[in-house]
């Protein structure tokens, strides 16, 4: 069982911290909280870092006229301020009232027998800094290298955490079967001029905001936003995913400059997001750091404790690189997960953040020899007992560079996780690959082979997260356009990205030049793809812009593409209108029928067939049908019937019942005939119906 470090009672967070009166304290500082603490009774500051090898800690203040030179600089005593592993002090607002930004020199040995890399040249951000400033002269290069980097370091905000943000009404929404999970870059998102949003505001929180009664029409229920803790802006990072502090904003995703104004944005996004019954969900990376591999910079976490915060080789002279971007956060060590721990806590608490979905969450499996503890993983534990963070929306990516844990394996056997499973079965099916019909059935059921809900394993169908698209790979129109990725704006010469993609290009790869066929049989596929996904069993999740066709120009691993690569270009969606009408109306009719998404699988409520015989499995087949009873979850019943093949298909409807079916969906129609109400769905033939080549039809018993 998971135990917290001793000398921090839970929850240690607040930022005006009341403890008990003691001269002790009042001289020396206290060990908790960790980082920097306002003490309201004392009137003073409480600073506190954890170093287990450090042999010496000195804490320098600044102001915020010149972040350069220090106008404190704090000699931490051993023998006062100190205690256990915690280098601690307290400094009397007297002191500290006329500095902005703090930061740290620790040294200790730095030789590679014992794995430390400790410089007393270097200024280390605080691990748990609220927010960050960056002085005009921030150089990488300067922390990639040996020597000082005064004035050229990131440093931690003072007084970034008080809020006197007004929460009244405010209310955390929770979907069930309607849940429409919605990922989105916040920059990307409004960062064109097209967006509608005011210049000021673009690519911002507040440019999101703006946003939200699209999202509202769109029907999704769970944003989930990609990394926003802050990153190295000269990292070239785009995406996020480089993360350097665990408890502070990306600086730039907030209109407002000063570090309490953008905290308050992001919150106010928070609550508008939830007076629109929509949950927000972050994207975290707890399982590496922006500081990279033995030549990436010293900014923080490595000059502070290199064995502590980090997975090393056995020669202890290099990083563990299973996260595939330099190192691997050391998550069993319990300073490290107690880290982790108060970062969650501090964005479900001081944020009302709904949930999380966890970058790489299989690191979290690592010992400290890099070997995989799937019985009592510490974090993964951790947040399994904490009533608060247990009750969120909790969400895996359930592999990483060296283990695949997706479904059982993964030791958070509540999690809902990415189904790249699904990805790749339905890709298949689509694009017409040879033997994917046992796995499009799978998928479609609710993947119980990875999620059994036996009275075993007792599983749920909606733990998986069935995407056809996300950022990593392609976006759903050039899913449809190109049977190759296009990379080579990243600077890789195309070796970055995948290269299995199950795509295709509709028979003409790119945009230029492009026959009406070919775009007609384009839009066909991807709401074929759309389809599926809203028809399937599980939680669906789409990437921001496939609902208008946007395009990333076939770059499928656009992660340093901040330019119109990568911000949506909102003129589809008046372009593509026909499309975005499909989309909408098709996330509308899975929030209407619960039989769809269900808690488990379809097992006994469902029965598949083939186009007009029993259920053939061959290689060659390219067809699918399937009745679905709805009376279970007091819903209609559907008739599905699938043709992923070049031809059309005459299928006959085998069900026992005589019934009135009629046809709700057909994607090889134009709008507004591709999908219609119950009320305007149109009756069929009795014993069959046809099915156009590459298309979907739905029925409904209603």
């Amino acid at each position: 069982m998971w135990q917290w470090p001793a000398p921090y009672p839970w929850p240690h967070r607040a930022r005006k911290w009341r403890v008990p009166m003691s001269a002790w304290t009042l001289r020396e500082g206290s060990p908790s909280p960790l980082g920097a603490s306002y003490v309201l009774q004392d009137d003073a500051y409480n600073f506190a870092l954890y170093s287990k090898h450090a042999t010496a800690v000195t804490l320098l203040l600044f102001s915020a006229q010149n972040p350069i030179d220090p106008i404190v600089t704090h000699h931490f005593d051993p023998r006062s301020n100190k205690s256990g592993r915690v280098w601690h002090c307290r400094l009397p607002a007297t002191v500290v009232d006329g500095a902005a930004y703090y930061a740290y020199r620790v040294e200790g040995p730095s030789a590679f027998p014992d794995g430390q890399r400790f410089d007393p040249d270097k200024i280390l951000l605080d691990p748990y800094a609220m927010a960050v400033f960056f002085p005009p002269g921030f150089s990488r290069e300067a922390a990639r290298h040996p020597g000082p980097n005064l004035g050229r370091a990131p440093l931690g905000v003072l007084r970034a955490a008080a809020s006197g943000f007004d929460w009244s009404g405010d209310h955390s929404p929770r979907h069930t079967h309607g849940t429409i999970i919605y990922e989105l870059h916040v920059r990307g998102f409004t960062q064109r001029a097209n967006s509608g949003v005011s210049t000021e505001r673009r690519g911002t929180f507040a440019g999101l905001i703006d946003k939200i009664p699209y999202l509202q029409k769109l029907g999704v229920t769970v944003v989930e936003l990609m990394p926003v803790f802050q990153f190295d802006p000269h990292e070239g990072n785009y995406w996020g995913y480089m993360p350097l502090n665990f408890f502070a904003l990306h600086h730039g995703y907030a209109a407002h400059n000063e570090p309490g104004g953008r905290l308050d944005e992001f919150r106010a996004l928070v609550k508008a997001l939830h007076a629109a019954d929509i949950e927000i969900v972050l994207d975290v990376v707890y399982n590496h750091t922006v500081e990279g591999d033995e030549s990436g910079p010293t900014y923080s976490f490595r000059g502070v404790d290199n064995t502590t915060y980090y997975l090393l080789t056995d020669d202890r002279g290099h990083y563990r690189n299973d996260s595939g971007t330099g190192n691997v956060l050391h998550t069993a060590n319990r300073y490290v997960a107690g880290m982790v721990m108060d970062s969650l806590h501090h964005w479900a608490n001081g944020f009302r953040i709904d949930g999380f979905r966890f970058d790489l969450a299989s690191l979290f499996t690592r010992r400290a020899d890099g070997s995989i503890d799937l019985d009592d993983p510490p974090v993964i534990s951790a947040i399994h007992t904490h009533s608060d963070l247990a009750r969120l929306r909790l969400i895996a990516e359930a592999w990483d560079m060296a283990s695949y844990q997706l479904g059982r394996s993964f030791p958070g056997t509540t999690w809902l996780q990415w189904n790249d499973a699904f990805r790749n079965d339905v890709r298949s099916f689509v694009r017409g690959d040879q033997g994917s019909v046992s796995g499009l059935m799978r998928r479609l059921g609710g993947s119980d082979d990875l999620f059994p809900d036996t009275s075993e394993d007792a599983y749920h169908a909606y733990q998986s997260i069935n995407f056809v698209t996300c950022h990593d790979g392609f976006c759903l129109y050039d899913l449809v356009s190109y049977d190759r990725k296009h990379n080579e704006a990243n600077g890789e010469d195309n070796r970055d990205g995948r290269d299995d993609n199950r795509s295709w290009n509709c028979g003409w790869e790119g945009d230029d030049g492009v026959p009406e066929a070919v775009a007609r049989l384009r839009q066909r596929q991807a709401k074929n793809l759309f389809c599926l996904l809203m028809l399937a069993n599980g939680t669906p999740m789409f990437m921001a812009g496939d609902e208008f066709l946007n395009s990333q120009r076939g770059n499928n691993n656009p992660y340093n593409q901040d330019n119109e690569t990568t911000w949506l270009d909102w003129d589809l969606l008046q372009t593509n209108a026909s499309f975005h009408r499909f989309c909408t109306a098709m996330i509308a009719f899975r929030k209407a029928h619960p039989s769809l998404g269900r808690s488990r699988s379809w097992r006994q409520d469902v029965t598949w067939h083939g186009a007009i015989g029993a259920l053939d499995l061959s290689a060659e087949t390219r067809t699918l049908a399937f009745l679905l009873d709805g009376s279970a979850e007091a819903d209609v019943d559907f008739y599905v019937m699938i043709d992923a093949g070049s031809a059309e298909v005459e299928f006959l409807i085998q069900d026992p019942k005589p019934r009135r079916w009629r046809r709700v969906i057909d994607t090889a129609r134009d709008s507004p005939e591709d999908i219609l109400s119950l009320d305007d769905a149109v009756p069929i033939g009795e014993q069959g119906h046809s099915v156009k080549a590459r298309s979907e039809v739905v029925l409904a018993d209603c």
